[in-house]
This record gives C-alpha cells, sequence and structure tokens, in this order.
C-alpha cells in the first residue's frame, strides 16, 4: 500500500496538482513529500472555493468524522462549479487506514527506509 501511495504522490507531483488542505500540518507534511502545489483552507469556505481556477483538484482532509464533513461540503461545491475533485490519494488513504494528513509524510518515509 505505501508504494501505491508513494507512486500516486509522483503523479501528482509531475501533473502539478492543486492538493487543498485543512491545517498547517497537513501543508507542511505534504511539502515534506515534495508538494508544491498544496493550499490550505483558509477564510469562509465559499470564498474559498470561489478563488480556485484550476480544472481538477485534489481534496485531501482527514479522514475522521469532521473532515469527512468538511469534504463532502467541499467537494459539492467544486463540483457545482465545474471543478472536479480526483479521489485517487484519498481512496489509497482510506484503505490504508491513514485518518490524518499530517502523518503521511512519515508513513511513507518509513516505507521507502523499509524497502532500500
Amino acid at each position: 500500500m505505501q508504494e501505491a501511495i508513494t507512486k500516486e504522490i509522483e503523479r501528482l507531483k509531475d501533473e502539478n496538482v492543486l492538493v487543498i488542505v485543512e491545517g498547517k500540518k497537513d501543508l507542511n507534511a505534504l511539502k515534506t513529500l515534495g508538494l508544491k502545489n498544496v493550499e490550505q483552507i483558509n477564510g469562509p469556505l465559499f470564498k474559498f472555493v470561489e478563488g480556485i481556477k484550476q480544472k481538477k483538484v485534489v481534496l485531501l482532509t482527514d479522514l475522521d468524522k469532521e473532515g469527512k464533513k468538511l469534504y463532502k461540503i467541499i467537494k459539492s461545491q467544486l463540483n457545482s462549479r465545474g471543478i472536479v475533485v480526483d479521489d485517487n490519494l484519498r481512496k489509497l488513504l482510506a484503505s490504508a487506514r491513514i485518518s490524518h494528513v499530517e502523518g503521511l509524510d512519515k508513513y511513507v518515509e518509513n516505507g521507502n527506509r523499509k524497502r532500500n
């Protein structure tokens, strides 16, 4: 599973897809993994969504109760503006039972160490 997650992160880096996260620790974890196009949710949701110009994004809220609720709200708003939400990484994290994005960098680094 770690290898699939690493490959998906590499794909997102190559495609420079905007990744939207909840908090500063989430943002830092993804930047540590080399993702450059990461944005933290800030301000009123409707204004945040209005500011997104990309046609495709990754919405990476935590997979806990609050994160799932936030995900549904934002995804609905994005879709209503014609923005596609790429769920591939989110599905991989759910399969690996990773519920908090802020620990993703450690998860990937540990997997890479075990393979080397």
